[in-house]
């Protein structure tokens, strides 16, 4: 299986596809698969301008709400995480994860699927400490705090992941596992981004979330984005264990290393996105201590007893089917030639496919659950954004996929 790896799209779809499009030609190959590693930016319309955590001269429609509305069609299968500049309010909505577009399917807060038989665990967002315990308690519409903390990793969903026993091929998070440089070439990422020394002497660049799954997960693949550079590494699970393939990739820009094409051992295709059934009894055993306000879950003491959850979803998919449910539109769709003022959309609807999922499960919808604190604390972390860039060179991990100038301008606060 061909799997195309991008570090941060930043809505920048058609580019990115345009650049899968000019690979397959020149080199003669088929892409099954493109995998985004956050800052995706699933903008629809004006209205999710608002839930987006940018400044507001950075604020774009971009290219999504052509695959939203149908114009567009995604050439190539894409599955995503969410990182630091999402349109947050649409991204709740398929809190468990679910199709963003046709053929773009969003992996949830925290998730895993299998497409073909590869195994595909995510966590979107990036880490802050002082909001890791937190609840999930901001909903839209979001103001100036809680549209910075919306995206910020919650103890929960690690948790759920920390209960993964099958093995992981490939898992995406935003920002870096804390500590991973020190299983590459760290001094020529230095020699780059300078401003990174000091916290990786320190031992704080990177997410300790993250770090913890890592450790746990083992996954054959790791791959990162968020601080706009290629990094490679290799990670050695105990002595003579297992070797995790770590790649940290750009931004789609002229000239940087946004792109890399991975060759993955698989069985035969046609490949498609399915349910993975460990993941669903999990989702199933924690979904009734999901904590909803700004106080801390209470989730650590929950029986797993997963062998008959397990059981229970087996028969559920046996009836049913793994195929995810189908993508519907839940509000319209950006039109350019008749723009209208976000003041015209009204409230934010349950989405069909979240609503389908619960219920395939049995289980409540709790998401617009009214949160006891709509202000709760928002502290930015000082790598919430970049503004220098500069690539490093090339890994020879990774077979290297060839730049092309593409794109436009650089938003330095993306």
């Amino acid at each position: 299986m061909k799997i195309a790896v991008e570090g941060c799209m930043h809505g920048d779809l058609d580019k990115v596809y345009e650049t899968i499009k000019y690979i397959e030609t020149t080199r003669n190959i088929k892409i099954d698969l493109l995998l985004c590693c956050g800052d995706f930016q699933a903008v629809r319309n004006e209205k999710d301008m608002e839930s987006l955590s940018v400044p507001p001269k950075y604020r774009e429609m971009k290219s999504f709400w052509k695959y939203y509305s149908g114009e567009e069609v995604a050439p190539v299968p894409t599955i995503f995480i969410g990182g630091n500049h999402e349109a947050s309010n649409y991204l709740w909505e398929l809190y468990y994860g679910g199709w963003a577009a046709p053929n773009i399917y969003f992996l949830g807060l925290a998730g895993v699927v299998k497409f073909g038989n590869i195994r595909i665990g995510g966590l979107s967002g990036i880490y802050n400490a002082r909001h890791y315990h937190l609840g999930h308690h901001e909903r839209p519409p979001y103001n100036d705090r809680t549209v910075r903390s919306v995206y910020h990793i919650r103890e929960y969903d690690v948790h759920k992941l920390m209960q993964v026993e099958e093995p992981i091929d490939i898992f995406l998070s935003h920002d870096w596992p804390l500590g991973i440089t020190d299983f590459g070439n760290w001094k020529e990422l230095v020699r780059r981004k300078k401003y990174f020394k000091d916290e990786i002497q320190e031992g704080t660049l990177g997410s300790k979330a993250a770090a913890q799954l890592l450790e746990k997960l083992k996954p054959s693949y790791w791959f990162s984005a968020h601080l706009h550079c290629k990094f490679a590494a290799l990670v050695q699970h105990e002595s003579g264990g297992s070797v995790t393939k770590f790649l940290a990739l750009d931004k789609c820009l002229p000239g940087r290393n946004f792109l890399q094409i991975v060759d993955i051992e698989s069985d035969p295709g046609p490949y498609e996105v399915r349910y993975d059934e460990e993941w669903l009894a999990i989702t199933r055993k924690f979904n009734s201590v999901f904590p909803l306000t700004i106080k801390r879950g209470n989730f650590g003491s929950t029986q797993l007893d997963m062998q008959d959850c397990r059981q229970w979803v087996r028969s559920r998919l046996e009836e049913r089917g793994a195929k995810p449910c189908e993508f519907s539109q839940t509000v319209p769709p950006y039109n350019p030639s008749h723009p209208v003022p976000n003041t015209s959309f009204s409230g934010y609807p349950r989405n069909p496919q979240t609503v389908s999922f619960l219920e395939f499960l049995e289980l409540p919808y709790v998401l617009d659950n009214a949160s006891e604190s709509r202000d709760g604390p928002a502290s930015l972390t000082h790598r919430d954004d970049y503004s220098e860039d500069i690539p490093i060179e090339d890994e020879d991990e990774f077979e290297d996929v060839a730049e092309v100038d593409n794109t436009e301008t650089d938003n330095e606060n993306q």
